[in-house]
């Protein structure tokens, strides 16, 4: 797909895209470049502390940082994975940087089967930045429409796409207790 291709080489180049997740309109970016996500909060006016979510689209994606875990732990994964179900897993050699992590220890991460999230990881060969496509304290974007009059400025690239069955954002769990973090439909 064209746009997925474009998504990706401009992810590359540092910019910010918004693109259509399992339930609600994603803002993205290389987690690595750290002028990216800085534009990404300041776009959704959050604080770095709390943290940001990381996406891929294959278990291999994240294999760096499941693959010195337990067995249990990873087999509740697995069944998890791909899905709509956000974990968050221990930085055991600390390769997540703190603008990523936030205020954390541990980093939030999805493997997703969102086509468009799958493919656009694929593209870019790596996870990327998923955080929901709303400004401070307003509701999260249901429609590409909403994400343009959110963001006038500010986001390089739109993919377009429909959303997935889920009903807002991917709930958060704790890895280690299973604690639930956050709800799906906060």
């Amino acid at each position: 797909m064209q746009a997925i291709d474009e998504a990706a080489r401009l992810i590359k180049e540092g910019a910010v895209i918004a693109y259509p997740t399992e339930g609600v309109w994603g803002l993205g970016c290389d987690p690595a470049n750290e002028d990216a996500v800085t534009k990404i909060l300041e776009l959704k006016q959050r604080p770095v502390e709390k943290g940001l979510i990381l996406v891929a689209g294959n278990l291999e994606q994240v294999a760096f940082l499941t693959d010195k875990l337990e067995k249990s732990y990873l087999e509740l994964l697995l069944e998890s994975w791909p899905g709509p179900n956000t974990w968050l897993l221990p930085d055991v050699d600390q390769l997540i940087p703190a603008w990523i992590k936030g205020k954390f220890e541990k980093v939030a991460v999805r493997v997703s089967d969102h086509p468009v999230v799958a493919a656009l990881c694929g593209a870019f060969n790596g996870m990327i930045v998923s955080t929901s496509a709303n400004p401070g304290s307003l509701p999260p974007a249901l429609t590409q429409s909403q994400v343009e009059n959110y963001f006038p400025q500010g986001v390089d690239f739109i993919v377009p796409g429909e959303l997935g069955g889920q009903a807002g954002p991917s709930e958060i769990r704790d890895l280690m207790s299973q604690s639930l973090v956050r709800n799906a439909n906060k």
